[in-house]
């Protein structure tokens, strides 16, 4: 493509009532990021040098995503549903600038790949005023046909309006387009609405086209690229191709899912080289494993950092703001947040370390507690290096444990602890001999 101007139009008008929710259509997730985000994460790749977004009125969640996701982007709103070219005139400000090509794509196809995208571009270098992306369904009832001669698309025939001959067409519209940024508007500017539906169809861009004598051409897309998501069904289906497509991609790159189906992977998670995954783990959003780690059973990561040759689960939660230096130990039933562990410590049995900084080499054993929240501030607690925390500890936070300090079993910890130090913070034991039989007896005779 060298230097040439590209110009994306994302359509996220559409209301998706059949998702019965009160959240925009385009703002559901799959694999962690709204579908706006994968549309715009496309496009980029794909190289898009300004990017526009047609929104519905009221719509200020879905202008806040698309801004987050792509700071640069220029935000229309569609205040009439009167189709989509009346959509793309939407955004007049940003085709009025210019750019070389134009692509118009939905918000609601999160599937679509940026190398597609390219494939579907290219002929505009090559003269087209227009490309169409087609796909290939297995029963495409429903679908407009394209009518194709060799790679010339020569019309767009919608499935109420089709011949017999035509429905028998098995190339179907995928509805995303690009548009040779030269005359563009001229050509979107008379797109008529004379239609049962009175509205104005981007695919009338076609013929409109083919009269001036300019080329169009159609582009095959894989069916699960061109996906629409309109209802909670589909949006599981998207997400199940979605995960496929992470899971080759994390084996392809090294690392072993013991059971793959199981996996459930976000669309930023990073596995090194020999990672070891077993059965039923979940990575949310921003979760980077480093090489030669293994992840047990049905442990769930989120916002988490591991370094290499760390060891978690099984039934672990790493919570956002964990990170794990090389060597460290998490087991079962341990939950972290905020934490920082250094290398080589272990937290293996029935804790939770929240807010807190744990020393290199350092041993927390089953139970301990880092008591980080009083009802109103979170406070952080620090263990130092190679500090020992007895079974069934409370450590209540703002509290520090010095370097190679020794809390034992059963304490509660309110005050420092020097470094090097023993604390023991529990009570004398008393032992009262038969006081058992005594009870038993006393609860007997009240029985009777």
């Amino acid at each position: 493509m060298g230097e040439r101007k590209l110009l994306v139009v994302v359509l996220a008008a559409g209301e998706g009532t059949r998702m019965a929710s009160r959240i925009p259509k385009v703002l559901h997730k799959i694999a962690g990021r709204t579908m706006l985000h994968h549309v715009l994460e496309a496009t980029r790749a794909a190289g898009a040098t300004r990017t526009a977004v047609v929104i519905g009125p009221d719509r200020d969640d879905v202008a806040a995503e698309a801004r987050r996701v792509s700071p640069e982007a220029e935000v229309f709103v569609q205040r009439e549903r009167l189709g989509t070219a009346h959509a793309v005139l939407a955004a007049r400000a940003a085709l009025e600038a210019g750019a070389d090509d134009i692509l118009v794509l939905y918000a609601d196809t999160p599937l679509i790949r940026s190398e597609t995208l390219s494939r579907l571009r290219a002929p505009l270098a090559q003269g087209a005023a227009v490309a169409v992306l087609g796909f290939r369904p297995e029963d495409p009832a429903g679908y407009g046909r394209l009518l194709t001669q060799g790679d010339t698309l020569l019309a767009i025939r919608e499935d109420k309006d089709a011949t017999a001959e035509e429905k028998a067409v098995g190339f179907c519209n995928a509805g995303l387009m690009a548009l040779s940024g030269t005359g563009a508007l001229a050509l979107l500017e008379r797109i008529g609405n004379a239609n049962a539906k009175g509205e104005y169809y981007l695919t009338d861009a076609v013929e409109l086209a083919r009269a001036d004598g300019r080329t169009t051409v159609a582009t095959e897309a894989d069916v699960d690229e061109v996906a629409g998501v309109n209802s909670r069904l589909q949006l599981a289906e998207a997400e199940a191709i979605f995960q496929q497509r992470l899971r080759r991609a994390a084996m392809a790159a090294g690392a072993t899912l013991v059971a793959p189906e199981t996996v459930f992977l976000s669309a930023d998670t990073r596995l090194g080289r020999d990672v070891v995954v077993e059965p039923h783990v979940v990575f949310g959003p921003g979760v980077s494993v480093g090489d030669d780690v293994t992840i047990h059973a049905f442990s769930h990561l989120e916002g988490a950092m591991v370094d290499t040759g760390a060891s978690i689960g099984p039934f672990a939660r790493l919570r956002p703001g964990t990170r794990l230096e090389s060597g460290v130990r998490i087991g079962n039933f341990v939950e972290t947040k905020a934490a920082h562990v250094e290398k080589g410590a272990k937290i293996n049995h029935l804790s939770y370390v929240g807010d807190a900084h744990v020393g290199a080499n350092a041993n927390l054993g089953a139970g301990t507690i880092t008591c980080n929240y009083d009802g109103f501030g979170k406070y952080r607690t620090e263990i130092g290096e190679g500090a020992f925390i007895g079974v069934n500890s409370a450590l209540v936070a703002p509290v520090t444990i010095g370097k190679g300090a020794f809390v034992g079993t059963g304490a509660v910890v309110t005050d420092d602890v020097p470094a090097d130090a023993l604390a023991l913070a529990r009570s004398r034991q008393v032992v009262k001999e038969g006081w058992a039989s005594a009870f038993r007896a006393r609860h007997a005779k009240d029985k009777a």
